[in-house]
Parts: structure tokens; sequence; C-alpha cells
């Protein structure tokens, strides 16, 4: 809590004060002088000067520069008349505080040039007082020069910390949004494919459980195993989001692909050697969610995974002889292909739709970039050189 006798704030330390002294000092020089009439006027241009001084701070636009010349015109006449010439220090510290940089130079240079014509009319008109105080006044010249930079750039640099600050807000605030989109989509993409397989199941169960109930039995237990890799798989992406290989995910599509009774045909090997796990994984995901949406929604009777690997990039794909996906081509407007997209242009891939007889998605995504063969054998003669 602040005492009544703290008139400023302890964190600004002992400049207040030293002001207080700027503001005292011109009464000294006023007073002596000998005609009352000039105490007077001195008087009155110290008020009017320091009235123009909170005006400027309060003012905004063309009137900033009208109270800035008034100070200006002031200071010249309290150099003339009383020999004062430390007000200039007072202006030095306000330019330094203007944002605009033209009127900052324009002021900057105004106050500089009239300051230094002003003090050199009084050493050539042969001013004692000015004479006196020649080492103060080389001091004053100095910050005059200066204080505005100093104060310019604190302020400038107190700006770009806060737009710097206000960046790293930003940036956090959509790094959490990507992440929160990412893990919908993976919850989406998991969750999706497993209780599809599990609806399937339980609709088959209840079908065989009069007819089979053997066989409606070893349904239901595979969907209770179902539901317990489910959850796992949750637990796992919430902790960790762990990489998925393309052989381990195309086992579980042959299972669910087949409980759906939809025949399966793999063409090309699932074992990629060109491709980051990365990239695999999202390939994994993307698959997963391609063929889920064939069990939900295509009706189809075949699928087949075709991999073809190339020379710069993998293509694979999905098609399926089923009723198609009309009216989403160009848009992708369907959530999952959608998060398909996203992931694949994440990882620099894209995803094409074409429809024949049924649907076929094409993703495509780059090899990893690996040094010619040749290149390999020059790097290591040339360490077996060095050893």
């Amino acid at each position: 809590m602040q005492k009544w006798y703290q008139i400023f704030h302890k964190s600004a330390g002992l400049s207040p004060y030293v002001w207080v002294v700027f503001c005292i000092l011109p009464f000294y020089f006023i007073f002596r002088s000998s005609s009352n009439y000039e105490v007077a006027s001195g008087i009155i241009m110290i008020l009017l000067f320091f009235a123009c001084y909170v005006m400027s701070f309060k003012s905004k636009g063309w009137q900033v520069y009208f109270w800035s010349s008034l100070q200006i015109i002031i200071s010249i006449a309290m150099t003339l008349l009383f020999s004062y010439v430390y007000f200039s220090i007072f202006l030095a510290f306000y330019i330094g505080n203007i944002q605009n940089r033209i009127g900052f130079f324009v002021l900057y240079s105004i106050h500089l040039f009239s300051t230094f014509a002003t003090i050199n009319y009084g050493f050539v008109s042969r001013n004692q007082l000015l004479f006196t105080q020649f080492p103060f006044i080389l001091i004053s010249l100095i910050v005059i020069i200066l204080l505005p930079f100093s104060t310019y750039n604190r302020n400038k640099r107190g700006q770009l910390e806060g737009q710097l600050e206000h960046a790293n807000k930003k940036i956090s605030e959509l790094v959490k949004l990507e992440e929160r989109q990412r893990i919908a989509r993976d919850l989406h993409d998991t969750l999706g494919q497993k209780l599809s397989l599990i609806g399937l199941k339980s609709d088959l169960a209840s079908k065989l459980i009069t007819k089979n109930p053997t066989q409606a039995q070893i349904e239901i237990l595979d969907v209770r195993q179902t539901a317990r890799t489910a959850l796992k798989e949750v637990r796992e992406m919430v902790t960790k989001m762990r990489g998925t290989r393309l052989e381990d995910e195309l086992f579980r599509i042959r299972q669910m692909l087949n409980a759906a009774n939809i025949q399966f045909t793999l063409k090309g090997s699932p074992r990629l050697t060109n491709t980051t796990l990365l990239t695999e994984n999202v390939i994994s995901m993307c698959l997963k969610e391609a063929v889920t949406n064939i069990v939900k929604h295509s009706s189809a009777e075949a699928c087949i995974v075709c991999i073809e690997p190339g020379r710069t990039e993998l293509t694979i794909k999905i098609q399926d002889d089923g009723v198609g996906i009309a009216g989403e081509i160009g848009g992708f407007k369907g959530s999952g292909l959608q998060g398909m997209k996203e992931r694949l242009e994440f990882v620099n891939g894209s995803l094409e739709i074409s429809q024949g007889n049924g649907t076929e998605l094409i993703l495509k995504v780059p090899n990893t970039v690996k040094q010619p063969q040749m290149e390999v054998m020059e790097v290591n003669e040339r360490q077996g050189g060095l050893t």
C-alpha cells in the first residue's frame, strides 16, 4: 500500500526528483531580474510552458505540433531573456515520445537547430550568464542530441515487445486450436472405425443368436475385444501420438471389411522403404478413414487397395464398387474427406477423388530424399582416405 508521503512510484527512482529541480530552476533565473515586468512575464512564460507541455501529451493529431511549437518559442524566449536553456531538455524528452517517424524527425531538427542558434547568439552577444553556465549548457546540448533518440528507441522497443507478446499469444492460441482439431480428427478416425466394426458385429450376432448361438457368442466376444481395443487406442492417443505402421493398419482394415462381407484385395507391398514414420502414420489414418466410409456409406461388395511406390512419390489407390459420393467431389464436404485432405497437406501430399463404377481415392505423398548411391560411395571413400 502506498504511503501518503510517497508521491512517486518506487520504480521511478530519482528521475521525477531531477525533473522537479528543473521546474524550480527557472524561478531562480527570473528573480535575478530587477524589473518587476520581467519577473511577471517570466512567471507567465513558465506557467504557459508547463501548460503547453501537459496539453501536448494529452493532444492528438495536428494539436501535438501546435503545442510543441509554442514550447519551442517559449524555450527560445527564456534563453534570450533570462539565459535559461533547460526547457530544451523538457522538449527533448517530449519529442522522443512522438510515435510518428516523420513528425519526430521534423520536431527534432527544428528543436536542435533553434537551440543551437539561440545559444550561439547568446555567446556572440557576450551574455555573461551563459558563459558562467557553459559546462551545464554543454551537457544540456549533449542531452538534447541523445535523449530524443534514446526515448524514441525505447518506446519503439516497448511497442515491438508488446506486438511480439501479442503475436506469441496468438500463435499459442492457434497451436491450441490446431491441436484440438488434430485430436478431434484422430478420435473421429479411430473411434469411427471401431464403432462401425462393433455395429456390424452386433447386427451379425443378433441375426445368429437363434440360428447359430455358438457363432453369435464368437461375434459378441469380438465386439468386446474391439471395444477394449478402441478404449486402449483412445488412451494411447490422449497420452501420446503413436505412429501407426501401414502393415498393422491393413491387418485391421482386412478384419473390418471381412466383418462387413466386403471382399478385400491388396496390390503391392505394405512395407514402405522411402517413407518417414510421420508420413506412414498419416497414410494409415487416411486409409482407415477411407475404409470406414466404404463400410458405412458405399454399399460396396469389393474394395481394392493398390500401393504404387514411385521414384519421387508414393501413390495409394482405394477403390470400391459402391454407390459413390455424389456432390462431394470438388468441395471435400464430408468431415472425413476434409480431415484426410488436411492430413495429407501437412506432409505435402494430395488427395484426388474419381468416380466410375464406384469411387476411387488417390493418395499421393512425396518420398524422403536420399543421397544417390554414387555420392554415398564417394563420401565413404573420402572418409576412408582420411582415416
